[in-house]
């Protein structure tokens, strides 16, 4: 019996599929990377019929590309040795919230404009990366460890428990979910880690290299009663950083995050025709700052706040400027906390593709006083290669209260333009390179960061490849992505 038959007799002959027009789908996505032509694709709707998949994909030796959602922009997902892609999107049940615990499990399919919804009936908000795809699935982005904008919440780890099918067809569930009589059981909910080893560390950024998650759950938070956006522009990014090591050990906002011109046009304009207007109505850069009150006392946290921040500002920063609204922008305070808790919205194009129609995201983790050195670095590899610096975004997103940050360069390409796409590709690739020998520390590594970064790790890379030979002894797994 051929595979196609097999997975037939799993899923019914409806839920799988050769045709070349349904495989062409997923041949490729946003990124810049090669498109490759999956065998077969097949949507499973429980872990019972995923780990019959895997087990059969073993038994032939079939690679098995694991997809969630209808958006993707880093290669991931692209079938790079052919095989079976298994399209988890039709699995979008939110299976429970549980408001007095804060935590909301739900399958792989659900999308972020899904939990957001489903959310706002318990008056409870999840804490999201920058305006997600609304089509992506959230389950991907936590695993991806997609970085939060607020700043505030000490998430060691924003999952709580997960179930994951590994490449031998084994179901498995980490943390709580792994006691008898789950989801009854009265620890359900509580924590990943144990019992012992934290498994569920195999499975994050992982690009789906060791299993199937087929569920999980995530810390959510109440939405807050009131809320305050502050916009400080300035033009010199290195007083801005240090303005945030004074205020975010503190604990003080919620939502925190720097832009350049470029990127915040793209978010506030109105109107695509609107960007190049609002670009030149901006300073190079601005700090974003939601300051909020929860369910208690809302006004007197805002008020603290408030003042602390305006103590800090006359007695050590008095070039900083806290304004609610940004000059001949009416009412960008509103839209801003708006598009920070909310995915983009569906109705208009993505934001990264607003400006020319692709985006290459450059991003890694790095310290806020290293950024401006970084910067530099960027402006000497695109003048050489004639990519003018002023059509680059720049996203700095502090991490753990300003400890760490995510620094971010958006290049934007027209991809009917294959000679703009290549410049775009050659930039990438350089100062990938670049920003690594200066101590960028890529901790997503896709498509070609992969290899510069593992080339460099000998042995983290040894154990990595001895893991995988135990876990995945045949390399099903969505072959060709990280060192597998």
């Amino acid at each position: 019996m051929e595979i196609l038959e097999i997975l037939q007799t799993i899923v019914g002959k409806d839920n799988v599929t050769n045709r070349d027009e349904d495989l062409a789908r997923y041949a490729s996505d946003f990124s810049l990377c090669n498109p490759s032509i999956p065998d077969l694709v097949v949507w499973p709707k429980s872990a019972l019929e995923i780990s019959e998949i895997i087990k059969a994909c073993n038994e032939y030796k079939i690679p098995i590309i694991p997809v969630s959602s209808k958006v993707h922009f880093y290669g991931s997902t692209i079938a790079k040795q052919g095989g079976v892609v298994v399209d988890l999107s039709g699995m979008k049940t939110v299976r429970e919230v549980d408001t007095e615990n804060r935590f909301v499990r739900f399958e792989a399919g659900v999308t972020w404009k899904e939990l957001v919804e489903h959310l706002k009936a318990y008056d409870m908000r999840v804490i999201m990366p920058l305006c997600p795809h609304p089509e992506r699935s959230v389950l991907t982005d936590t695993l991806e460890r997609e970085v939060p904008t607020n700043v505030v919440y000490d998430y060691g780890e924003p999952m709580q428990s997960v179930e994951v099918v590994w490449p031998t067809g084994e179901i498995f569930r980490c943390g709580s979910a792994s006691v008898s009589g789950f989801p009854e059981s009265k620890s359900r909910g509580v924590n990943p880690s144990g019992p012992g080893i934290d498994f569920y560390r195999f499975i994050q950024g992982a690009q789906g290299t060791f299993g199937i998650v087929t569920w999980m759950s995530l810390k959510i938070e109440s939405i807050p009663r009131l809320d305050k956006v502050f916009f400080s522009p300035s033009d010199d990014l290195s007083y801005l950083i240090d303005f945030l090591y004074r205020i975010l050990p503190r604990r003080i906002g919620q939502e925190c995050l720097i832009l350049n011109s470029v990127d915040l046009a793209l978010l506030l304009a109105e109107d695509d025709k609107d960007i190049p207007a609002v670009e030149a109505k901006l300073p190079p850069w601005t700090l974003i700052l939601v300051i909020s009150g929860l369910r208690r006392r809302p006004e007197e946290k805002i008020a603290y706040e408030e003042n602390f921040l305006r103590s800090v500002v006359k007695n050590e920063f008095p070039r900083i400027v806290l304004w609610e609204d940004l000059p001949g922008l009416a009412g960008s305070g509103r839209k801003m906390l708006n598009l920070l808790r909310s995915p983009w919205p569906e109705e208009v194009t993505y934001w990264k593709h607003r400006k020319k129609g692709r985006c290459q995201s450059l991003f890694f983790i790095t310290r806020p006083m290293r950024v401006p050195q970084f910067i530099e670095i960027m402006k000497d590899v695109a003048a050489g290669l004639d990519y003018p610096m002023r059509e680059v975004g720049i996203y700095v997103q502090p991490i753990e209260h300003n400890r760490a940050c995510q620094l971010e360069f958006d290049l934007f390409y027209d991809p009917s333009a294959e000679p703009e796409r290549a410049v775009v590709e050659r930039l990438f690739s350089k100062a990938s390179h670049e920003m690594f020998k200066n101590g960028a520390f890529f901790t997503r590594p896709y498509g070609e960061l992969a290899k510069m970064v593992y080339e460099k790790a000998a042995s983290y890379t040894m154990t990595l490849k001895k893991l995988k030979s135990i876990f995945d002894p045949r390399n099903v797994m969505n072959p060709g992505n990280l060192c597998f």
